[in-house]
């Protein structure tokens, strides 16, 4: 009884033993990159008045916001803009501020720099 108990409690620890140590992979695709770069962001822009110069910018988890000037010589304008990327299009879209500043729709650092200047 007792070289039975002997036995399979060896046969439980050898298996435990090759669990353990054999591995595993475990395949979890990554989300795909989310351009954030000057260029990117302004490529929204596609009316008549074109981004001329970008005072800063980020982007957070799919949004992004904007400061920067649009038109050049006497029609420049100073803009703040916030954007969402549209992943099936894979492009970034101007969103109009006065349905997305809400708190909580997007990250509190959008939020603060993209809802709250001009």
């Amino acid at each position: 009884m007792r070289l039975i108990r002997y036995l399979l409690s060896a046969l439980v620890v050898g298996t435990l033993g090759v669990a353990v140590t054999q591995p595993t992979a475990i395949n979890t695709p990554s989300p795909p990159a989310i351009p954030c770069s000057v260029s990117s962001l302004s490529a929204a822009f596609t009316g008549p008045l074109r981004i001329t110069d970008v005072a800063q910018f980020a982007c957070v988890q799919g949004w992004a916001f904007m400061w920067a000037t649009v038109g050049s010589g006497p029609h420049a304008v100073g803009v703040t803009e916030v954007l969402h990327f549209d992943t099936p299009r894979d492009a970034w879209r101007v969103s109009l501020r006065s349905k997305v500043c809400v708190p909580g729709t997007m990250p509190r650092y959008i939020y603060l720099r993209g809802c709250f200047s001009n």
